[in-house]
């Protein structure tokens, strides 16, 4: 199969981001990406997509937003040739916002109900056809001469015709964070395994019980990345799943998942490379140091730290 179309759910404020999260997107939010450029986090996420293959973008976002994604890029395309209409690198940043806003389409989530209810008011966007769904708060690096982490996931996906989610080893005091999954390994291919069971951010005691993986290293778990590829059978899921929701219950990705798991093949696949999530304490700054050390600027910045962390040493 296929896939040219992303979803990316992005309705959530983001609270430990207070008071910056709580007026402005934090999908908005700049971070310098590898080619030095400062960029809201959702344009890196979204040319992520666009060079992995990816032609259509949905976003799922929170009621008024969507006027203001498109004017803050709109401003930003517009303030970008106003003042360095005749430079070369502005010209190119212009062109990548202007495509972007061409390949995009919103959609409302008009009540907060959960991952799942995001991901399911995609539905109408993604017409029966396979997609990726991405996170909004989450960024991927990949490890050096590798695909994008969103290609190797993508190509995977292509060559088996199932789903599949995008996992990575994951220190035991982290996994409180992250679905956790267990599963068999795959004969003959390297790092991905079909799943079987999947556990939304378990604590340390049933993870050692119920998701320990043959072959990983002490301590460490194999946790979702941040990126799956779902064919259009998982909206029926989620509404099957809905119908047995008592009201006010939140509508979770995660059981759809664990019923997608039972019910067909569904593959995970070791990415090599690293997620950041921006929702974190730290995330925001792991985020930027990696993407700044990875980067253009990774001489002048790696010399700053050296010389910020001698300081930093000296006056204690």
């Amino acid at each position: 199969m296929q896939i040219k179309k992303a979803v990316i759910t992005a309705a959530a404020r983001g609270g430990r981001l207070y008071p910056v999260g709580d007026t402005v997107q934090k999908a908005m939010l700049p971070i310098a990406d590898l080619d030095g450029v400062h960029k809201p986090v959702i344009q890196i996420i979204a040319e992520e997509a666009f060079e992995s293959g990816i032609e259509e973008i949905c976003i799922i976002c929170a009621p008024g937003d969507e006027n203001r994604y498109k004017a803050a890029f709109q401003a930003l395309s517009n303030n970008l040739l106003e003042a360095f209409g005749q430079i070369e690198w502005a010209k190119k940043q212009a062109d990548k916002i202007s495509f972007l806003l061409k390949h995009l389409t919103f959609v409302v989530q008009e009540e907060t109900l959960g991952y799942g209810h995001a991901v399911h008011c995609a539905k109408d966007f993604v017409n029966g056809d396979p997609f990726i769904l991405m996170l909004g708060d989450h960024l991927y690096l990949a490890d050096n001469q590798q695909l994008r982490c969103a290609a190797q996931l993508l190509k995977l996906a292509n060559q088996e015709s199932c789903s599949v989610s995008a996992v990575n080893t994951t220190p035991e005091h982290l996994i409180h964070q992250y679905g956790t999954i267990n599963g068999r390994y795959v004969a003959g291919q390297q790092g991905v395994y079909e799943i079987e069971r999947i556990i939304e951010k378990p604590s340390l005691s049933k993870a050692e019980l119920e998701l320990l993986m043959p072959g990983q290293r002490a301590g460490h778990y194999l946790c979702f990345f941040g990126m799956h590829v779902l064919q259009a059978s998982i909206f029926d899921i989620l509404e099957r799943h809905i119908k047995t929701l008592e009201k006010g219950q939140d509508i979770q990705l995660t059981p759809a998942l664990e019923t997608l798991a039972k019910e067909g093949k569904y593959l995970a696949i070791e990415v090599k490379g690293r997620r950041y999530n921006l929702g974190t304490d730290l995330g925001w700054l792991e985020a930027q140091i990696s993407f700044g050390l990875e980067g253009v600027n990774s001489e002048a910045l790696l010399s700053s730290m050296v010389n910020q962390l001698a300081e930093a040493r000296r006056r204690k």
